[in-house]
């Protein structure tokens, strides 16, 4: 699998409020060759989505201003749910959150704490597959 495509580093949005885990995040990233980006809450989310135009995103939940929740809902309400290839990465870890978060259209769901390699082999993976069905979720 490979991160760039004709030469440019592909675009990944990092959103979380603990800016230990982002830097930590964008970090690992950046030396697999992603061009990364951060977000510190949901609403400066929706922001570079529209700046930035990320190819994936990492998303946490729990957040001030706007949750993870309704940046996949605002997602949804505008077709970019299936474009912007989401994984959810959060200290939430229950089956109805990531039932919920993949029914909102994120396409992976990873638990904090994380290894750093899986991080960087999922984020991969969600710029390399196609979108998965309702109700499945990548591992």
């Amino acid at each position: 699998m490979g991160l760039a495509d004709a030469g440019r580093a592909r675009r990944v949005l990092v959103v979380d409020d603990d800016p230990h885990i982002v830097e930590l995040i964008v970090t690992r990233l950046e030396l697999a060759g992603f061009a990364t980006r951060a977000a510190r809450n949901g609403k400066e989310a929706i922001q570079q989505l529209g700046e930035f135009r990320p190819e994936a995103m990492v998303l946490d939940i729990n957040m001030p201003v706007l949750d993870g929740f309704g940046v996949l809902a605002h997602m949804r309400t505008q077709g970019l749910s299936g474009k912007i290839p989401t994984m959810v990465l959060t200290a939430r870890n229950n089956a109805g959150d990531v039932a919920k978060a993949v029914q909102m259209g994120a396409r992976d769901f990873l638990s904090k704490p994380f290894n750093d390699l899986q991080l960087v082999q999922r984020v991969g993976r969600l710029l390399s597959r196609p979108r998965a069905t309702a109700g499945q979720v990548l591992r």
